[in-house]
């Protein structure tokens, strides 16, 4: 009986890890703007780490620019570690953050990142996700094991597939070390509102058998913000995967489709989280 219940519990919790990424696409789709200049793309973790990690990423230039470039970074519900290839010895972590994020970069850089599912990195690591949200922390100060093995095992001559390969040994070492306290209330939660797009009425939509003010702890502890502000990003990321042009933004009313009551709140929201309006974001 016993070997019974943690079978099934094991597959539960394997359900709720999983179901997290067949439900939710973080994107960040403002480098295509740039034209060839700047070059982003994602690449897979090794299967066994997909229910943690959503992907590795690298930012980096062509070629040197003629002037310093600046990078925005939309709003993703995730949180990131990141670093420059020809400096590891600073990496930083970026939290959760409710609007955009502009960073100021160099006219020659090679950024590596790693972008966890929502609620991942807390779990792994035991750090509350509200210490980093809306904020970027050089990583020495909140994880000194993961910076040091950064400094230590990363450096500009690596390719693509050498860096996967570190990154996959290091992150599944993690993984198996730190078993994680998977709570059914949260995943439920988060779970309800991912496959409602982020459109519903938080208080009378999310009923899992806890108080509205624990669930709340949960997601600041997880997630780095409240239900209701997670449930917006998650809101703001359907509309992107979908990408509407101008013109079905007006004409099919897509801000009521996603819970907006006008298209002036609509747009206020959606360039917060982007930092330009619908419009100019899917260039129409």
């Amino acid at each position: 009986m016993w070997i019974l219940y943690l079978s099934c519990n094991n597959r539960k919790n394997l359900e709720l890890k999983t179901s997290i990424r067949a439900l939710f696409t973080p994107m960040q789709p403002t480098v295509r703007q740039t034209g060839a200049e700047v070059l982003y793309h994602e690449f897979l973790p090794s299967l066994n780490l997909q229910p943690y990690i959503y992907c590795y990423w690298e930012l980096k230039t062509k070629h040197q620019l003629v002037a310093p470039f600046s990078y925005k970074v939309v709003a993703d519900g995730c949180i990131d570690i990141f670093f420059e290839l020809e400096n590891p010895q600073e990496s930083f972590v970026m939290g959760f953050c409710k609007q955009y994020t502009s960073f100021d970069l160099e006219n020659n850089f090679h950024y590596i990142g790693i972008r966890f599912l929502p609620t991942m990195f807390p779990q792994l690591f035991q750090i509350s996700a509200t210490e980093l949200s809306n904020k970027s922390e050089p990583l020495i100060n909140i994880i000194p094991a993961v910076a040091e093995f950064i400094e230590m095992r990363f450096n500009r001559s690596q390719n693509i597939e050498e860096i996967k390969l570190l990154l996959d040994d290091f992150f599944t070492l993690q993984v198996n070390n730190r078993p994680l306290n998977i709570d059914a209330r949260l995943y439920n939660a988060i779970d309800i509102i991912l496959k409602n797009f982020g459109v519903l009425n938080i208080e009378k939509d999310i009923d899992t058998g806890i108080s509205a003010r624990q669930l709340r702890r949960l997601f600041e502890f997880y997630i780095g913000d409240t239900p209701k502000t997670f449930s917006k990003v998650v809101r703001f990321q359907n509309i992107l995967k979908a990408k509407p042009s101008s013109q079905s933004l007006k004409k099919n009313k897509l801000f009521f489709e996603n819970g907006y009551y006008d298209q002036a709140h609509f747009i206020k929201d959606f360039k917060n989280f982007y930092g330009v309006t619908p419009a100019k974001a899917f260039g129409r």
